[in-house]
């Protein structure tokens, strides 16, 4: 079952749930700090963690493809590790569309079958939290428009760990369309002066296969909606409805005709991202188009010296 996100998660203050539910936070929070002072595993294979805090929507899969898409134009040997979970088949089939994949119940056994296939470098899709590896690079991913929600952890907020946490780590990546960057520099620079913040953007890259004098209901099932909707918005898609659903849905038939009729009495054709578009099991597939989309990193050279 995919669930959404609470919106009092995302809301500028904490409110009286979140305070409500502190006290579970604090023992999720215990819990957690003694799991990290079990022993972690080093391995002779290079291995970067691209993780975040936040929980969902904060563009971990598109940065590990590009990571891996970096590495292998300057000729590494390297490949993309995740963790098996059910209900994240759309992210696996992304990572397998672009790389060699090593998928395991545990992050520790795929990242021993590539070293054991003699990769030189494994770029881990998620992981942070996992005190049982110790990787050599780690970034902690954010969204720009999410950011971290009402600054609580889970359940009172969408974090993993407080934002403190950063003062542990070297590099932060922001993803997004570019927008409030300066601000949250200066929030990410108030907890640790010396981290790397590194900045990416989504950039479409079939554009030229949607009519933009044509009118559109999008929807997705994604941590990151809105950065979503906002890329269509900047590139010129007229959006005259948009549908949001949990995160990693899985879309029954029921949903998909509802979209179809939906899209009927507006007259306009459908879109959606291409991790949605690959959770759909429909006879109507054809009728959904999707966006595929690219990070672009800027100042891929110094982030290339912090991967190296």
């Amino acid at each position: 079952m995919n669930l959404k996100k609470p919106k009092f998660w995302d809301e500028k203050n904490p409110n009286i749930y979140a305070y409500f539910l502190q006290p579970i936070s604090l023992l999720i929070r215990l819990f957690a700090y003694f799991n990290s002072k079990k022993k972690s595993k080093k391995f002779k294979i290079k291995t970067i963690c691209v993780g975040n805090i936040y929980v969902g929507g904060t563009g971990k899969t598109s940065l590990s493809i590009k990571i891996n898409e970096i590495l292998s134009s300057k000729n590494f040997k390297s490949c993309l590790i995740k963790k098996f979970y059910k209900n994240q088949i759309d992210e696996q089939k992304l990572l397998e569309k672009n790389g060699k994949l090593f998928l395991s119940n545990k992050r520790i056994n795929a990242i021993k079958q590539a070293e054991n296939e003699d990769y030189q470098i494994a770029i881990i899709d998620d992981g942070l939290q996992d005190s049982s590896i110790n990787y050599d690079v780690s970034f902690v991913c954010f969204n720009n428009i999410n950011w971290i929600g009402n600054g609580m952890t889970i359940p009172s907020g969408p974090l993993r760990e407080p934002l403190n946490s950063l003062k542990k780590h070297k590099n932060v990546f922001i993803n997004g369309n570019l927008e409030n960057i300066e601000n949250l520099k200066k929030e990410i620079f108030k907890v640790n002066p010396n981290i790397n913040i590194h900045i990416g953007k989504y950039q479409p890259i079939n554009l030229d296969e949607f009519d933009k004098d044509k009118k559109y209901i999008a929807f997705s099932g994604i941590g990151n909606h809105h950065t979503f909707m906002s890329m269509l918005k900047i590139n010129g898609i007229k959006i005259v409805k948009e549908l949001e659903f949990p995160d990693h849905y899985e879309y029954s038939e029921k949903d998909i005709n509802k979209i179809l009729l939906e899209a009927n009495k507006l007259n306009s054709k459908i879109l959606t991202t291409e991790k949605d578009y690959l959770r759909i099991k429909s006879e109507n597939l054809s009728q959904i188009k999707y966006i595929k989309s690219e990070l672009k990193i800027i100042n891929e050279d110094e982030f290339f010296k912090s991967l190296i």
